[in-house]
């Protein structure tokens, strides 16, 4: 399969050898802390839908489809949680330090939960690989949608297809997403050294 995103470069995700969560996964549980203050628990969220979207403040895919995401979450507000986390080695990137997403979700207007997973644990156990990525969970916690935020994150005034929408409309609706996987669009996860997982070329 070969997409591109306008603008930019073209990507193969048949050269990209990477095990990824099979849909109908069940949640996968995790706490983690919010830089803002507290705790959260992913399986805490009640509302019908839940969306875990790994994201960080410096990415421009991320800063591109930031005002999506805070409206998806104004607009589903009560059927979808939203719930951000930063996985990024903010060691080494400094802009995605904990102070560094305080500031970014006061700028974006983010009201949702945007977690710290500083160890990686949580996006190797998602096997997650870019930022922002999506995983929408049904009211029975199982992954129905995995990817992108829509076709062209880094271009906002470009988009073609509002893929997580479209999703969260469909399951709300009792049916089935148009598109259940659409390969995420962004950067990949800084991770730690030593701590990468490993992705096949070829």
């Amino acid at each position: 399969m070969v997409w591109k995103e306008r603008g930019a470069a073209t990507y193969t995700k048949a050269m990209l050898q990477y095990p990824e969560l099979p849909l109908e996964s069940p949640l996968i549980d995790a706490e983690l802390p919010d830089p803002r203050g507290g705790r959260y628990r992913l399986s805490q969220f009640q509302e019908p839908l839940l969306a875990v979207v790994f994201m960080c403040n410096h990415c421009p895919y991320v800063k591109g489809s930031i005002r999506e995401l805070v409206d998806l979450a104004e607009a589903y507000r009560g059927q979808v949680a939203f719930v951000g986390i930063n996985p990024n080695d903010y060691a080494r990137y400094p802009e995605d330090s904990p102070e560094g997403m305080v500031a970014f979700a006061r700028e974006h207007g983010i009201f949702f939960p945007y977690l710290l997973d500083e160890t990686q644990e949580v996006a190797k156990a998602y096997r997650a690989l870019r930022t922002p990525e999506v995983f929408l969970f049904d009211e029975r916690r199982l992954l129905r949608y995995h990817g992108r935020v829509n076709d062209n994150p880094k271009f906002p005034d470009q988009v073609q297809s509002h893929d997580l929408k479209a999703a969260i409309e469909a399951l709300l609706r009792g049916e089935e997403p148009p598109l259940k996987e659409a390969p995420a669009i962004g950067c990949t996860i800084k991770w730690r050294p030593g701590n990468e997982p490993e992705v096949k070329i070829g």
